[in-house]
């Protein structure tokens, strides 16, 4: 005598409900991926009216605080290899927003600056990124769960 099977539901192409989760949602890794990719789509959704991404922002941003500083510094603090930063250097500066000029100290390489434009713009990118930071920090449960989190983070790094 065949014993009939328990019948699964056919899953619904359109939802992930009744879909068991708990042995990934568990990983440390898998929820920072997760935790990192909603900051990112936050982020891309913020900034899509200033046609920027968040690698291109940071590079605004240690320029702004490095002036002079050459490429290849910026590219290793990101962890950017110099074939990828070179373009998205390009990128920038035919935005009119970065300007190569070459080094004081070493003729070979080119010292990274803002052009006038690149201040004002990242001036309200900074405006942007605060509002939206302040917001994250809002979700998190205030500025004590902030540094709590980034306590976490920088274990980890």
């Amino acid at each position: 005598m065949r014993r009939e099977q328990p019948s699964t539901p056919e899953p619904d192409e359109d939802s992930a409900e009744g879909l068991r989760t708990d042995a990934t949602s568990s990983i440390v890794g898998y929820r920072l991926r997760r935790a990192q990719l909603s900051v990112f789509q936050r982020f891309l959704t913020v900034f899509e009216s200033l046609a920027l991404r968040p690698v291109e922002y940071t590079v605004l941003v240690l320029i702004a605080d490095n002036p002079g500083r050459k490429q290849t510094e910026i590219a290793e603090v990101l962890g950017i290899k110099r074939a990828n930063f070179v373009p998205l250097v390009h990128g920038l500066e035919q935005r009119g927003l970065v300007e190569r000029v070459p080094s004081d100290f070493d003729k070979r390489a080119n010292a990274l600056h803002l052009t006038k434009d690149g201040e004002t713009f990242l001036a309200h990118a900074r405006q942007v990124h605060e509002d939206m930071e302040q917001e994250l920090v809002a979700r998190l449960g205030g500025e004590k769960a902030r540094k709590t989190l980034l306590d976490l983070l920088d274990r980890l790094t």
